[in-house]
């Protein structure tokens, strides 16, 4: 939720905006179990929060019922990690621990991580109306919009309630039959934290 994002901005912790915290507890029945990447000024207020320096979001436990993760969008070279290995741990999650998981991202059809750990793993992506989605800096609402346009992604088992609550922010789109194929991952380029 920190990392990289200091192209717009000196600010290191950028928060989720509140009316996306509020839908996706309601998605959750109420709460949020684990937020992976989470800050001192989050607004998301899970039950388990992970928060550098003290825990690595992506090398501590994601065994949880629910997890929402917005991920650091840029590379954080001290720890050699990118968005990349936060989607694939959300898809990880859900395959092993049954754990349902929303990640807001920004749009990136195109890369082979959407490719394999989005096209062929999550239930459904809601493609976000917001055109510049206006994240909280440093726990504050400031204005400043996203450069990128993005979605809300969806690895779990009640799409319809899915659907319901987020219909309302964007197009959702049901991927649970979208067939392709799965690419391989680069081994070298990419950590795989399980």
């Amino acid at each position: 939720m920190s990392a990289g994002r200091s192209i717009n901005t000196l600010s290191q912790s950028w928060g989720t905006p509140h009316k996306y915290v509020k839908a996706v507890k309601e998605v959750f029945g109420g709460k949020i179990d684990l937020d992976p990447c989470s800050n001192e000024y989050s607004v998301v207020n899970a039950e388990v929060e992970y928060m550098l320096p003290y825990h690595n979001g992506l090398e501590e436990s994601w065994n949880f019922k629910t997890i929402f993760v917005n991920p650091p969008y840029g590379i954080d070279k001290e720890r050699n990690t990118t968005i990349k290995n936060w989607l694939s741990k959300c898809a990880y999650a859900h395959e092993k621990f049954d754990a349902e998981v929303l990640a807001l991202v920004p749009i990136a059809a195109n890369t082979a991580h959407w490719k394999r750990f989005v096209f062929t793993k999550a239930t459904s992506i809601c493609f976000l109306y917001d055109t510049r989605l206006k994240f909280l800096e440093n726990g504050i609402d400031k204005g400043k919009g996203a450069p990128m346009a993005c979605s809300m992604i969806y690895w779990g088992s009640y799409y319809e309630k899915f659907y319901d609550v987020f219909i309302e922010y964007g197009a959702v789109v049901d991927i649970r039959n979208l067939i392709g194929e799965s690419i391989g991952a680069d081994r070298k380029n990419l950590k795989i934290f399980a």
